[in-house]
């Protein structure tokens, strides 16, 4: 009997925040892919390997694959989101972004950024997790010429209902069922080519097998601790399964596709752990007179760190509000949340709402992307790294981000505004998430898989219609205003808010009226606004939080 247990599983992240919620561009196909493996080790002097800048990728996506610039640049720049980084490190950044005065200072700045080459070809790869079909193969073709027309990216399909960016057995089985199209992306050509060798007869470098760790990673401890991919590869005991030669410094193809077939496991940190063996959290009170309960569970009792999981689902007619470690550098998933109001006050890593009805959610800095699917008349007020829509109808976004939102296939009458609130440590949860000010791009939306230019589905939000959103929780902190404050026409239609009230103020003062007569009209008043309370839906959330209002502190905290 081994004196050890190897556990290797398929990480959850790539596929939550790096697979985008959309059919994939045709191109991605393994044909293609396979071609652009060759093409960029050919051209390592030019700065496509070990390291791909932007300004190669451009040419290789616009150039050979056909992709339009912006669709180029989001796949590059959210696989970079991927990249661990310091907060400090991508404070530098966004600091170096706001200094850019002209879009040329901009493509200079982007020009000098650059992706592992090999993990960026995985990422690539594991885009068709969402492709309608993962048994349709694309029978091959000629490499495009950049003189051939330009097609239109496959993105204006239906969008996918079931949705597996959290499916971790999705992710397992994906992994599994492409394993020999993954590692063969990781071969060195000259081996493809070789007429006396199989693939399967193949050698993977070192760095090969290194960017394998973007998908798979594992424990020798039942999961107490997790160590790369690559140094279990090539630990003296594993050396024998995984087929690695300390003689040759190489991994045997046939060998290591071997051993991951036969070890490759459920994430032992995703949803499907989380919802069997996570803790039960009873964050939510149940509604008097109904049958559903909210579920809320997360994995931080078994987890590390930077594999916390929250998910709550089913949140009716409720407000939660949440301030806490347990969700320090979470993935959170809102799921079948109706009628409520949800307050998520920490810096989290990434955000799902999913199949949500007229609810309001008011999150701490997002570090990675906010994702929200097949949602109708929700509200989302939140600093994000980015924000992404599918598949949803009457929704309004409040947002500070450095990059655009993304509108993909199934939206409708999406409204996009300033981010219009605060909260006491909302300034050291963003540099925490390394999230700043500038640039912010809130109002400079994306459309993709979408059959026209957007007009129809979105517009932004009027600023006399705009108003600023209240944070009812006290807290402890600095942050007393909107971070970055906001853009001068919204700025400019709260002073006139505040000029009528003040001129109202001072009417109902000159007007003269005697004890009885201020007695009934302000009677009057609060008739009419208890009937607006009860129109909008706020008295629902004003009578949740009486409860709390004596323990507002705890409650947020």
């Amino acid at each position: 009997m081994e004196p050890y247990n190897v556990n290797l599983w398929v990480k959850s992240e790539p596929f939550i925040v790096g697979a985008l919620p959309i059919p994939p561009p045709s191109k991605f196909s393994m044909y293609y892919l396979r071609k652009m493996a060759t093409y960029v080790r050919t051209r390592a002097d030019d700065g496509c390997y070990p390291k791909l800048f932007w300004p190669l990728w451009r040419h290789i996506a616009c150039g050979k694959l056909q992709l339009a610039e912006d669709l180029a640049w989001l796949y590059f720049e959210t696989f970079d989101s991927l990249v661990e980084r310091t907060s400090q490190e991508r404070l530098e950044r966004a600091e170096a972004m706001s200094n850019c005065t002209s879009n040329e200072e901009m493509e200079k700045l982007k020009n000098k950024m650059s992706v592992d080459t090999l993990q960026f070809l995985l990422f690539l790869y594991i885009q068709q997790l969402n492709k309608v079909s993962l048994r349709t193969s694309l029978i091959g073709e000629e490499w495009p010429s950049p003189r051939a027309k330009s097609p239109s990216p496959d993105l204006d399909g239906k969008a996918n209902s079931q949705n597996k960016n959290w499916d971790d057995q999705a992710h397992l089985s994906f992994v599994q069922t492409h394993l020999s199209d993954l590692l063969e992306l990781l071969l060195d050509p000259e081996q493809l080519t070789a007429s006396s060798h199989t693939v399967h007869d193949s050698l993977l470098s070192p760095d090969a097998v290194k960017s394998l760790g973007l998908l798979i990673e594992g424990s020798i401890d039942r999961n107490r601790s997790v160590d790369s991919f690559f140094s279990l590869a090539i630990w003296q005991p594993l050396r024998a399964k995984s087929g690695y030669s300390k003689l040759s410094d190489m991994f045997s193809f046939n060998m290591l596709h071997s051993w991951l077939k036969n070890t490759l496991g459920l994430n032992p940190f995703g949803m499907s752990a989380c919802l069997k063996f996570g803790k039960k959290l009873a964050w939510a009170q149940q509604v008097e007179g109904t049958t559903k309960r909210a579920k809320i569970a997360c994995n931080t009792h078994m987890a590390p760190e930077a594999h916390k999981i929250l998910i709550m689902t089913q949140v009716y007619k409720q407000t939660v509000a949440k301030s806490s470690e347990r969700l320090v550098g979470a993935h959170v998933k809102l799921h079948r949340c109706c009628d409520s109001y949800v307050y998520l006050l920490s810096p989290l890593r990434s955000v799902t709402i999913d199949k949500c009805r007229n609810s309001t959610f008011v999150l701490g800095p997002v570090q990675a992307t906010v994702n929200i699917h097949g949602s109708d008349n929700v509200k989302v007020i939140a600093v994000c790294h980015r924000l992404t829509a599918s598949s949803s109808v009457m929704c309004t976004f409040h947002t500070l981000t450095p990059t655009r939102p993304v509108i993909l296939s199934g939206n409708e009458n999406l409204t996009f505004a300033p981010f219009n609130t605060h909260y006491p440590t909302l300034e050291d949860h963003m540099a925490w998430t390394g999230l700043a000010t500038v640039p912010n791009y809130w109002n400079h939306p994306m459309c993709l898989g979408t059959e026209n230019s957007g007009e129809k589905l979105f517009h932004l939000l009027a600023p006399r219609e705009f108003h600023i959103f209240t944070v009812p929780f006290e807290m402890e902190g600095d942050t007393t205003e909107i971070p970055g404050g906001l853009p001068l026409p919204y700025e400019k239609a709260l002073s006139r808010q505040k000029q009528k009230l003040e001129m109202w103020q001072k009417m109902m003062k000159e007007a003269g009226l005697s004890n009885e007569q201020k007695y009934y009209f302000q009677k009057l008043v609060e008739k009419e606004f208890h009937q607006w309370l009860i129109e909008t839906g706020h008295r629902q959330e004003l009578d949740n939080l009486i409860p709390t209002a004596a323990s507002s502190k705890q409650t947020a905290g």
